[in-house]
C-alpha cells in the first residue's frame, strides 16, 4: 500500500482529507507543522508528500527545496488556499511535482496524486512497508491534543507516569479523568497488572469495605460468598478511584489505613493481605475546599494528592475539538459499521461556537447519535441534538441578560461555597468564562 505523508496545519481539512485518501486504498500519516514532518520522515518511507504552502513554523516552498535536496525520490505536491500563478511556477521550479489550489474536488486530488507517483522513475520501497492504515489517532483511548492544555497535559502524564507516586486528577466531569489514568498506567512499570477502575460515588457507604477489601461468606446478610476486593484484584497494578470525594467520612477512614500500611482484611477475616498498588483519584470538585470544610480528611487528601494533574475542559482545549471529534467518528463508525467521512463545514463551525457544558463525553454522544441518522458521507446540521441551536437563547435568559453581572457572580459563589466549577454550571456559563469575569470585576 503507498504511503502519503500530509502536512497541514488547518486540522479539519487535513483530517478530511486523510478520511478520503484512506477511502482510497492510500496509508496515510498526518502531521500539523513542518518540525512534525521532518521528525516523521527521518523514521519511516513515503511514496508522496502533500505539504500546505503556508506552514505555522515553515514556508511550503522552502519546505519543499528541503525535502527534494534531502529525498530527491519522494514526489512533493504542495496545496494552497492561495491560488497564484507565480507561487505555482516557483513550485515547480523549486522541485514540485504538481500544485494544487484549495478548495479542489476529489477527482483532481486523485489525478494529482496518480500523475506525481507515475511520473517517477523509480518509487521508493518502504523499509517499514506495511498494509495497515496509518492513522494519526491511535488505537488507544488517550488522544494527543495540540492546544497548550493537552500539551501541558501530555507533559504532566509522561513525567508520572514511570514513578509509583499518588496522581490526583483535577477536572470537570465528561472530561475523560478515567482515560488519563489509564494512559497513566500503560505508560507505568505496571502495565502488565491490572487497572481497576472504581466509581465511588455508585457504592453505597455500608458496602464500601466490602467493595474495597472483599469479604467471607457469611460476614454479613447478603455475603453469600466469598468476595475479592477491589484492593486484592489491583494488586501489583493500579486502581483508579474515580469522584473520590464522594466517600463517607468512615470510608475515608478506612481508605487512608489502607494507603498507609499497604495491608488489607477482608470483611470477617482476621487475615492481613499485603497489596503493592498504585492508586489514582479523581474529582470533580475542590477538595481542599472540602477539607476546609471538614467533610474530606486532610491527611487523606495529602496521601492521595503526591501529585495533581488538570484535566483541561473542552473549552480549554478549542485547537483539538476537531481530533477529538474525528476520533470519536472513527469509534462510532466501527461500532455502528457504518462509513460516515467527516462533518459538513457547517457542523464544524456549529462545534467550534458550542460551550459543550458536557466536554468530552456530550462530544462523543453526540457524534454517535449523528453518525447513526448519517445516510450520506458528511454529518449535516439536520442530525445535531437541538440544544445546539437554542444555546444563545439559554445564555440569554441565564446569564448576559442580568441586570447586575457582578452581584449574580457572588450571590453564586456565595450558594455554592466558594467552588467555581459549581458556580459556573449554577449561572450556565464554562468555568472558563467565570474566571475571566472574576478578572473583570476584581473579585477574589
Amino acid at each position: 500500500m503507498l504511503k502519503i505523508l500530509i502536512i497541514e496545519d488547518d486540522i479539519s481539512f487535513c483530517k478530511l482529507l486523510e478520511k478520503f485518501l484512506i477511502k482510497n486504498n492510500y496509508a496515510v500519516l498526518i502531521t500539523f507543522s513542518a518540525a512534525e514532518a521532518r521528525l516523521a520522515i527521518q523514521n519511516e518511507d513515503f511514496n508522496l508528500i502533500l505539504t500546505d504552502l503556508r506552514l505555522p513554523d515553515a514556508d511550503g516552498i522552502e519546505l519543499l527545496a528541503e525535502f527534494k535536496a534531502n529525498f530527491p525520490q519522494i514526489p512533493v505536491v504542495l496545496m494552497t488556499g492561495y491560488s497564484e500563478v507565480s507561487t505555482a511556477v516557483k513550485a515547480i521550479k523549486n522541485g514540485a511535482s504538481d500544485y494544487i489550489s484549495k478548495p479542489f474536488n476529489p477527482d483532481e486530488v486523485l489525478a494529482v496524486i496518480t500523475n506525481a507517483l507515475a511520473s517517477e522513475t523509480t518509487i521508493n520501497t518502504t523499509k517499514k512497508q506495511t498494509t495497515k492504515t496509518v492513522k494519526a489517532v491511535e488505537a488507544t483511548e488517550y488522544v494527543q491534543g495540540i492546544s497548550e492544555a493537552s500539551k501541558k497535559l501530555s507533559e504532566h502524564i509522561q513525567l508520572v507516569s514511570p514513578t509509583d507516586m499518588s496522581v490526583l486528577i483535577i477536572g470537570e466531569s465528561g472530561t475523560g479523568k478515567e482515560i488519563i489514568a489509564k494512559s497513566i498506567h500503560q505508560q507505568s512499570r505496571r502495565k502488565n497488572n491490572n487497572f481497576i477502575a472504581v466509581d465511588c460515588g455508585a457504592i453505597p457507604k455500608e458496602l464500601a469495605a466490602s467493595e474495597f477489601f472483599g469479604h467471607l461468606k457469611g460476614s454479613f446478610t447478603g455475603a453469600i460468598s466469598d468476595k475479592i476486593g477491589y484492593f486484592e484484584a489491583a494488586n501489583g497494578g493500579t486502581i483508579f478511584l474515580d469522584e473520590i470525594g464522594n466517600l463517607s467520612y468512615e470510608n475515608q477512614i478506612q481508605l487512608l489505613r489502607a494507603l498507609q500500611e499497604r495491608k488489607i482484611k477482608a470483611v470477617g477475616s482476621n487475615k492481613e493481605i499485603e497489596v503493592d498498588i498504585r492508586i489514582i483519584t479523581a474529582t470533580n470538585e475542590d477538595l481542599r475546599e472540602a477539607v476546609k470544610n471538614g467533610d474530606f480528611r486532610e491527611d487523606l487528601y495529602h496521601r492521595i494528592n503526591e501529585f495533581s494533574i488538570h484535566s483541561p475542559s473542552l473549552t480549554e482545549r478549542e485547537e483539538d475539538l476537531i481530533l477529538f471529534a474525528e476520533f470519536f467518528l472513527e469509534k462510532a463508525n466501527a461500532q455502528l459499521h457504518k462509513e460516515v467521512i467527516g462533518f459538513s463545514k457547517e457542523v464544524v463551525g456549529i462545534f467550534q461556537n458550542y460551550d459543550w457544558p458536557g466536554n468530552l463525553r456530550e462530544l462523543q454522544n453526540c457524534i454517535k447519535r449523528a453518525t447513526l441518522l448519517t445516510q450520506d458521507d458528511f454529518i449535516e446540521s439536520s442530525v445535531l441534538p437541538v440544544e445546539f441551536f437554542h444555546q444563545s437563547e439559554a445564555k440569554n435568559d441565564s446569564f448576559s441578560l442580568s441586570e447586575n453581572e457582578k452581584e449574580a457572580i457572588e450571590n453564586a459563589l456565595a450558594k455554592t461555597r466558594n467552588n467555581k466549577s459549581e458556580a459556573a454550571k449554577l449561572l450556565k456559563i464554562t468555568r472558563k468564562t467565570l474566571y475571566n469575569k472574576l478578572k473583570l470585576y476584581d473579585i477574589n
